[in-house]
């Protein structure tokens, strides 16, 4: 029996100098002869040629034949047969293939079962860095960031690597580093005698809190305007969020010994410096109010302090952590702000307790954070590098705020109906537009610019003590947006804020009002 094999494989074909330099002879053969088979030119079960008769018609050595037939062997297209030579196998892989198919087509598909259903939200098609003018609130300009000064420290960690360190173990983090972190927090934010543990960034150390702390039923404390990836760790846990009022000084410290009075609250979630996203801080008053309620019903604080570094007009307040005589609160911060969040540097204090039980969780869940990048960061804190960017990173923020309130001042004097407040602190301005800004997000993607609205910050639903619905705004009454200024320069700032304004308030590229 001879193949038609003239289309897929002849001697010409085979030929040393028109044969792939990445594929052997044999190789050539074995695809050929398989795809004779997937055509039909050889039914299953049908005996092939002799490797000899191949050999001829080919013009081949027989040795190239039989090597050919043993890669279809080993793939399951064809097998040896006793003192009969090769035939096709009775069940093509290709068949088997299809009949699989078709069952998964008659059949309804396996449903995994998920403790916890992540809703995936619609996001842009771009990152936040990806567009023109970037006004995203907690985005640090990374294109000022010393990367050559830290690359030195990186190459002499690599130089010379602390081998013993390089494994498992040690989830707590570089001893190195968390001695710096502990004498940075003594010195900038008075907090002492507690430990410390070095996270993947913030996001981890509140999903770890939660996984530790909260049981399905357990309500957690949050402010009506807050942080949507911490209020996502605490609902995977089946914990249920409820939103505490805000004014204009912050959380209302009535509203929360109310919802402390229900009972069944285990967390107390707060942005207490710069309040996320509407920047205000908590003054002494109110937190000195808050941490009795707190002792009160034995309820723990997660005071997560975000952007502590960047405070312009005056010293920043302490931390609720450094004044806690009951031992009840968590204190989350980060390096994201300071360096860029790929760096994944954050880190929680709390009391040795719940320290430990942290660690033991995290060497489930990853063993480690990057021990090199650890203790590069660790070398740049020690030689001077990390507190000399926190400087001049301070000083270039407080003046591009500056440049951002004198333009928004400019707009008001043109008579718009915005309104703000001055931050003291912080990377954002939390700026009332006068108007709604339902769609206006997306409008602004489509020019290029990217920031974010009340809307995406809001738990107004959640408010407890009185029905859900007499507080569900409508949707026309979000006014407020969120304006990074820390990520552009004064020509970026300008432009975007141009096209902004032009967008909610009717202003042309003249700064003429048009409406």
């Amino acid at each position: 029996m001879n193949l038609n094999l003239s289309l897929n494989l002849n001697s010409e074909s085979l030929d040393k100098n028109k044969t792939s330099a990445k594929q052997a002879k044999y190789l050539a053969i074995a695809d050929a002869l398989r795809q004779a088979i997937k055509q039909g030119q050889v039914a299953p079960t049908e005996a092939l040629p002799s490797a000899r008769k191949l050999a001829q018609q080919l013009t081949v050595n027989r040795h190239t034949i039989m090597a050919a037939l043993a890669e279809l062997v080993a793939q399951g297209w064809v097998e040896a047969k006793e003192r009969s030579g090769y035939r096709v196998v009775k069940n093509l892989p290709i068949q088997t293939s299809r009949q699989a198919n078709k069952v998964a087509q008659t059949q309804q598909s396996f449903a995994w079962q998920f403790r916890f259903k992540q809703n995936v939200p619609v996001t842009p098609k771009l990152k936040a860095s990806q567009y023109p003018y970037n006004f995203s609130g907690g985005q640090p300009d990374i294109r000022k960031f010393p990367f050559d000064e830290f690359k030195s420290h990186f190459s002499q960690v690599c130089q010379r690597p602390k081998i013993d360190n390089l494994g498992y173990g040690d989830s707590l983090g570089e001893v190195g580093l968390i001695k710096e972190i502990a004498t940075y927090l003594r010195r900038v934010r008075s907090i002492t005698d507690k430990e410390l543990m070095i996270c993947n960034g913030s996001q981890e150390a509140l999903y770890m809190i939660s996984q530790l702390l909260l049981q399905p039923g357990d309500k957690v404390a949050v402010e009506q305007l807050g942080y949507p990836p911490a209020w996502a760790a605490f609902e995977r846990t089946g914990a249920k969020l409820i939103a505490i009022k805000q004014d204009d000084r912050g959380i209302e410290p009535e509203h929360l010994a109310q919802v402390f009075a229900q009972g069944k609250v285990k967390l107390l979630y707060l942005t207490p410096l710069h309040q996320y996203p509407t920047t205000v801080s908590l003054d002494i008053s109110r937190r000195m109010q808050i941490y009795q309620l707190a002792v009160q019903y034995g309820v723990a604080i997660v005071e997560d302090d975000y952007d502590h570094e960047f405070h312009y007009d005056s010293q920043p307040i302490a931390p609720m952590a450094s004044d806690d005589p009951a031992g009840l609160v968590i204190y989350i911060s980060t390096f994201s702000k300071l360096m860029f969040g790929g760096a994944r540097i954050g880190y929680v204090v709390a009391n040795d307790a719940l320290i430990e039980q942290l660690a033991a969780y995290k060497m489930l869940m990853n063993h480690k954070c990057n021990v090199l990048v650890q203790q590069s960061v660790a070398k740049w804190m020690q030689q001077g590098g990390f507190e000399g960017h926190l400087r001049r990173m301070t000083r270039l923020y407080q003046k591009r705020r500056d440049f951002m309130v004198s333009l928004l001042h400019t707009y008001q004097e043109q008579g718009l109906p915005i309104q703000f407040e001055i931050p003291a602190g912080g990377m954002a301005i939390w700026l009332d537009t006068g108007k709604s800004v339902v769609g206006l997000k997306d409008k602004l993607l489509a020019q290029g610019v990217y920031l974010q609205t009340e809307l995406e910050f809001s738990r107004i639903k959640d408010l407890s003590c009185e029905k859900s619905s007499d507080h569900d705004l409508p949707k026309n009454e979000y006014r407020f947006i969120r304006l990074g200024f820390a990520a552009m320069n004064e020509m970026e700032v300008t432009q975007g804020l141009s096209i902004v304004m032009q967008e909610i308030c009717g202003i042309d590229s003249k700064g003429n009002v048009l409406i």
